[in-house]
């Protein structure tokens, strides 16, 4: 049975992974996610494991690291620059802006490009406007969807906050229905430190995660696997392909 069950209501994209995002009215979903989205990050040149970017979750400051637009005829999905809190402009590859995250990480980073993204569980991240709503309002603060870094916002016609869990097995369709951008939704999106974290001072409200663990178990939101291509846009339908066994969304 397949219902629609709002629509879109933002589009964001994080060319560096853990940096400042931005606002899209349009994008181009492929089978990596979002173009551009978290293609670039800075790996820790020390750390060995198999997980070695370094995230605001250890250096808040990079969320105020804003990729930048800055030469024309180079690729439009990845930045040039970045412009750091201090409001200095840098290369993005270049040994300047390396030298200043390394100087506020205290050791050494590289800064690379993986042509299918780095991501923490999937590529595509959503969350409803009802459920960061509720978010702020049981931590009495004015909510702020960026804080939760997703890439598609969804306003519900029912508004259920946390209704997303129901989402886990089932399909999400954008636009028109089976001509649209489509995903999978594999799981519930398990939130960490980064959602204390204020996405324009990185001061960190601890209040945060402890109200997402006592309302939803730390879940917050879902993460989805690309299983057809296509235009997102601002104000597109979502519907949701919900099997017997999920219950109603």
């Amino acid at each position: 049975m397949t219902i629609e069950i709002g629509q879109i209501e933002a589009i964001f994209r994080y060319p560096v992974k853990s940096m400042a995002g931005g606002r899209l009215e349009a994008a181009n979903l492929g089978w990596h996610g979002l173009d551009g989205d978290r293609r670039l990050a800075f790996r820790r040149a020390r750390d060995h494991s198999g997980f070695p970017w370094l995230m605001a979750s250890r250096l808040p400051d990079l969320l105020r690291f804003t990729p930048i637009w800055r030469e024309q005829g180079v690729r439009a999905d990845l930045p040039t620059h970045v412009r750091t809190p201090d409001g200095k402009e840098m290369a993005v590859f270049g040994e300047e802006l390396a030298a200043e995250v390394e100087l506020r990480h205290g050791a050494p980073v590289q800064m690379m490009e993986l042509s299918h993204g780095i991501f923490d569980e999937a590529s595509v991240s959503v969350i409803s406007v009802e459920t960061v709503r509720e978010i702020g309002r049981v931590t009495g603060t004015t909510p702020d969807v960026r804080r939760f870094r997703p890439n598609v916002v969804v306003r519900l016609l029912r508004p259920d906050p946390f209704q997303e869990d129901r989402w886990v097995g089932s399909v999400l369709f954008f636009g028109e229905v089976g001509h649209g951008p489509s995903l999978s939704v594999t799981m519930r999106d398990a939130r960490c430190s980064m959602v204390n974290l204020d996405p324009d001072s990185a001061l960190s409200a601890p209040e945060m995660l402890k109200a997402i663990v006592q309302m939803n178990q730390n879940n917050a939101g879902i993460y989805g696997t690309v299983i057809r291509t296509g235009r997102l846009a601002v104000g597109q339908t979502v519907h949701l392909q919900a099997f017997a066994e999920n219950g109603p969304p």
